[in-house]
């Protein structure tokens, strides 16, 4: 007789216990599931499987993986919700029909199936994290999309695109949206012949692609707010990408003023963790339709997106450091192709992407009028290498007599800006006689001039205090490029009753006021002056132009124009000195303020030659035996060009240790229509490699598509 029936038939239990008992069996609760493995536990009756990104960021891991769902989970377990998954689990450790063990890792989940396409037993999900769901169709299609191009993985990707989480941020509801705003009056689009009607196109729910040329001056960023409006009127979104903080905050001023608060949102690093997250959950749940921000808004999920405007896309900010290294551009470029949105892609002067996306027929251009032109640029004055070995005053203090009397008489007038190639005391030298870089003997690096004590490498550190020119012999030196802070000290002394201010990495001013004072900065750090500087002077631009990469000419001509932008226009006697050889094409398209036409050459010049961005491009850099072992693995398309190896100095970070250590990098180019072709074949070799474990033969190699720097 068991103990359950000799209990029930025991005629001594009193009645009361023998109610207690009973009461209690029947309160008591089924135990539940292990949590994080749920062994045991019942599945949801409906949509089972859950399809999951985990986000391990390995080339051969690109792809889903499927898993159980409790039925606890099933209300919270929606497509697009962060979870926790185990994952690393072998095909022996599966109990109760349940896969188990492995690692706790994270993840998105994708979508819900009736039934999983992997025949073996399935872990179930371990945690729902939260019911929020960050993840929608079209942020993870454009996530493929970008990973695809980039030769990288989906997780590395959505690692960019979703900010981490932050709970209190989760919590705190967010507000109603405003209804559309009326549309606005053209204003600064008046200035440019096709303004007005860009303007009534977003406005009537068109979706125009242009590529705007602006004028010198303030008015761009009111420009930039008025498509904004135009395209909230139309009830749907706008996004708006820009290089850094400061240009945020003068973008989010003009928006501000005539949109009036909570009709735009602000997405930057600098907000924290918290607020960014609650500004990218505003957007998210539809309360904003209108976001700038600085490259991570690329990515920003706005509802019914209308238009997408880049500005200043030559910059390098735009180029993200983190795997696979997008540029905004690119991504913004597929956000208006597979959403269907306006385009527009604005900078005072003109990359050559942008040309080939006017000259392909892709997007319009958008200019003003050479009259208008004239009027708002500054007069540009320009002193040559003749005039420069002729003039005293520039063989004593580096300032040429123009540039010293064009300075005198800005400063009665306002303030002037100064701009160095460099930051710093006095990075570079070269031979005063033939101006060939001076060298070290040991390693060939370049000799640096230190605040105290002798010359010195760059590069091995070694001190060189009897160096000759092995060019012509001489005994003297230049400053190749002066930096900032030395700049500052001169002009001092010339200058001893102006104050100097100076705005570098240490530490950039982002306003001037309108009073004399000289101020000296380095490319893309110069400050708004109050008004307008009074004049201008562009030191050493044979410097920006002799650096050996592809993009010297355009990069010189773009910090000209983006420095000559902040000058008062030449009616108001804004005047311009830039230090450089008249000859040359970016003196002369900046003398004629023509970033165009300067654009257009170049293209076809690299049409002519296959560069990008006519070509497509990649680099493979690594040990030399790693580079060795990949080239020979992966199956290039058949147009592809291999350009190399050659020797690279090894990046800051690199595993390869020891002294002597030596990377090469290989160049490949396909023609237009193949680059599709060369990152599916890149991103397949690469993965195998990381199936292998160690890279395969000779350690990793990194893979960068479109590379900024080819040399």
């Amino acid at each position: 007789m068991s103990s359950g029936n000799s209990a029930d038939g025991d005629d001594t239990t009193p009645p009361e216990q023998l109610a207690l008992i009973r009461e209690t069996i029947r309160q008591a609760k089924v135990p539940k599931a292990k949590p994080r493995t749920w062994r045991g536990a019942p599945l949801a009756r409906e949509l089972p499987v859950a399809r999951v990104l985990v986000d391990k960021g390995v080339l051969h891991l690109d792809r889903y993986f499927d898993y159980a769902v409790p039925e606890e989970m099933d209300a919270d377990a929606r497509p697009g919700v962060r979870v926790r998954v185990r994952f690393g689990a072998g095909r022996g450790q599966v109990r109760d029909g349940r896969r188990e063990g492995g690692g706790l890792v994270d993840g998105f989940l994708v979508e819900r199936v009736a039934e999983s396409d992997y025949s073996g037993p399935l872990a179930a999900l371990a945690q729902v994290v939260s019911p929020e769901p960050v993840l929608g169709p079209d942020l993870l299609g454009l996530a493929r999309a970008v990973a695809d191009r980039y030769a990288g993985s989906l997780a590395d990707v959505l690692q960019l695109a979703v900010p981490p989480r932050s709970a209190r941020a989760e919590k705190r509801p967010s507000p109603e949206p405003l209804p559309p705003p009326p549309a606005p009056a053209p204003g600064p689009w008046e200035r440019y012949g096709q303004g007005p009607a860009f303007l009534r196109a977003l406005a009537d729910g068109a979706a125009p692609r242009a590529v705007w040329h602006a004028l010198p001056g303030p008015d761009w960023a009111d420009a930039i707010a008025h498509a904004v409006a135009a395209t909230l009127a139309s009830g749907r979104g706008a996004l708006v990408v820009v290089p850094d903080g400061r240009v945020v905050a003068r973008v989010d001023a003009a928006l501000g003023a005539l949109l009036g608060p909570g009709r735009h949102a602000v997405l930057t690093a600098e907000a924290g963790p918290e607020k960014r997250y609650g500004q990218w959950l505003a957007v998210r749940r539809g309360s904003v339709r209108a976001v700038v921000g600085t490259r991570a808004a690329m990515f920003a999920p706005v509802r019914d997106l209308g238009l997408v405007v880049l500005w200043d896309d030559g910059d390098s900010s735009h180029s993200e450091q983190h795997a696979p290294q997008p540029h905004a551009r690119e991504v913004l470029l597929l956000r208006a192709a597979h959403e269907g949105c306006a385009f527009l892609l604005g900078d005072i002067g003109c990359t050559v992407e942008a040309a080939q996306l006017v000259e392909t027929g892709w997007a319009r251009p958008l200019v003003a009028d050479r009259d208008r032109v004239r009027a708002a640029a500054p007069l540009i004055r320009t002193v040559g290498d003749g005039e420069l070995a002729r003039d005293g005053a520039a063989r004593a203090a580096r300032l040429p007599s123009l540039a010293w009397k064009t300075a005198r008489e800005g400063l009665t007038r306002g303030p002037v800006l100064v701009q160095v190639p460099r930051r710093g005391y006095v990075p570079r030298l070269a031979c005063e006689r033939c101006r060939a870089p001076a060298r070290c003997r040991h390693c060939a690096g370049p000799l640096e001039a230190r605040e105290s004590g002798p010359l010195g490498c760059g590069w091995c550190g070694r001190e060189q205090g009897d160096w000759h020119c092995p060019e012509c012999g001489s005994f003297r030196l230049r400053a190749q490029i002066v930096g900032a802070r030395r700049t500052a000290e001169e002009l001092g002394r010339a200058f001893p009753a102006v104050p100097v201010r100076t705005s570098g990495r240490e530490q950039i001013l982002d306003t001037v006021p309108d009073t004399p004072a000289l101020v000296v900065s380095t490319p893309g750090a110069e400050p708004v002056a109050e008004g307008g500087y009074a004049a201008a002077l562009l030191l050493d631009g044979w410097a920006m132009l002799g650096r050996p990469d592809l993009r010297a000419g355009e990069e010189a001509l773009r910090h000209w124009l983006g420095a000559a932008a902040l000058v008062r226009g030449q009616e108001a006697g804004g005047t311009v000195v830039v230090i450089a050889e008249p000859s040359l094409r970016p003196v002369q398209a900046l003398v004629r303020w023509d970033p165009v036409g300067h654009a257009v050459r170049e293209l076809a010049e690299r049409a002519e030659l296959g560069f990008p961005p006519v070509s497509r491009m990649a680099s493979v850099t690594g040990p030399p035996d790693a580079v060795a072992d990949f080239l020979a693995s992966v199956e290039l398309p058949r147009d592809a060009v291999l350009l190399g190896p050659v020797p690279v100095p090894v990046p800051a970070g690199a595993s390869a240790a020891g002294e002597g250590a030596v990377w090469e990098r290989a160049l490949l180019r396909v023609p237009p229509g193949s680059g599709a072709a060369l990152a599916a074949a890149l991103k397949a070799a690469q993965a195998l490699r990381t199936a292998r474990g160690a890279g395969g033969a000779g350690g990793a190699v990194r893979i960068r598509v479109d590379p900024p720097d080819i040399g």
